[in-house]
């Protein structure tokens, strides 16, 4: 008890998110934050009012464990119409509190200490923090520019006896990737054959651009039994904060998850579930209009840094686009981060935090274009300064 560091030796590697860091920067400087991906406008109107609905109607103490059933029927009729997927609401859907808890929840529940789980790298944050805690070790096949395409001979490679996680993200953050058949197929050979479990997060299923579509891993021959497919609301319907996930697998899966999950948060976001299952029933073309609206955004950020003389790597979907900043002479991009608020009134995240090896992605900085379409011009015309 006499240490003068009381963080557990196996986190300390995990300090204050770059988000947090650039996040503070930006309201410090009045820059316009392009770092963290939260939408600035809020999502549709009767979705809000139905979360106000409920909070007037007393929807306000704790939901069940595995959360409103209401919710998690709408989950699963979401799941049956967009996928072909077939989840029973009473035993293969649970409500988490956002993604990161269903993420986190389900490597507590699989992993024994030392074993491994395979992640696309650049990975989003919580992925390594998450192994780590539940005693697990990150093992990363790394994506590359400019396509950032999934080499499966590397996944091959990376796939050992302790191996005991596949853990993947497409649509990806950072680099914006969406997976294509044949790489969805290669994971899904990969994962029968050596008989792993494998996590999917999927939170920006329906912000895909350019005509692609989102397509389950769980839908592949032999995956559905293996699979755990995480969502959430918060970047679909642009209520980030309303923190509502949730998971869907077999039974069995289900309850190893919700043995952890009930034990960082039993609950939560009561009045939010229901308004959430509405959200989940607006027709296709709202899902539509939200992605060509980001497909907009991501063309106009994307021109405006091109302009600004970076190199773009295009995203396919996501709320992102990565761009390199040695295409105009800097060769750090933590540094360029940290100076660009000051130096043009813009916040970027390095994308090297994402990265297994930082150095490999020094000069790799991701935007976000989620904002409207006069903050990303205002955004260009400052970048044009550069």
């Amino acid at each position: 008890m006499t240490s003068t560091e009381p963080l557990v030796e196996r986190m300390r590697g995990f300090g204050t998110t770059v988000f947090a860091e650039m996040s503070v920067l930006a309201a410090r400087t009045g820059a316009l934050n392009l770092g963290q991906g939260f939408p600035d406008t809020d999502g549709p109107p009767e979705v809000l009012e139905a979360a106000v609905r409920a909070v007037r109607d007393g929807v306000n103490q704790y939901p069940p464990g595995l959360g409103h059933l209401v919710l998690r029927e709408a989950v699963s009729r979401h799941q049956s119409e967009w996928y072909g997927l077939d989840y029973d609401p009473e035993t293969e859907v649970l409500i988490t509190t956002g993604a990161t808890e269903g993420v986190s929840a389900a490597l507590l529940a699989l992993c024994e200490q030392g074993d491994e789980v395979v992640a696309l790298d650049p990975t989003y944050d919580s992925y390594a923090a998450a192994a780590t805690m539940a005693g697990a070790v990150l093992r990363p096949v790394t994506l590359h520019p400019p396509d950032f395409a999934l080499d499966l001979d590397a996944v091959r490679a990376a796939v050992g006896p302790r191996t005991r996680v596949l853990l993947v993200n497409s649509p990806h953050n950072p680099t914006g990737r969406v997976l294509t058949e044949q790489e969805l197929q290669g994971l899904a050979d990969i994962a029968v054959e050596h008989d792993l479990w494998v996590l999917c997060d999927e939170v920006y299923e329906h912000l895909t651009f350019d005509g692609r579509v989102h397509r389950p891993l769980a839908t592949f021959p032999g995956m559905r039994e293996r699979t755990l497919q995480v969502s959430s609301a918060g970047k679909t319907f642009s209520v980030t904060g309303w923190k509502i996930g949730w998971l869907c697998a077999p039974p069995q899966l289900v309850r190893a998850v919700n043995a952890t999950k009930q034990f960082l948060t039993f609950s939560g976001g009561a009045p939010f579930q229901p308004a959430v299952a509405v959200g989940l029933g607006l027709p296709r073309e709202h899902f539509a209009s939200v992605a060509a609206t980001l497909q907009a955004g991501r063309d106009l950020l994307s021109e405006g840094l091109r302009a600004a003389g970076l190199e773009v790597f295009r995203p396919e979907g996501t709320y992102f686009v990565i761009a390199d900043i040695a295409a105009i002479g800097e060769r750090d991009g933590v540094e360029f981060c940290r100076s660009l608020p000051a130096r043009i009134g813009v916040v970027a995240v390095p994308a090297q935090v994402f990265y297994a090896d930082p150095a490999s992605a020094a000069t790799l900085v991701r935007f976000a274009f989620c904002k409207r379409p006069e903050v990303l011009a205002e955004a260009s015309e400052r970048l044009s300064r550069l």
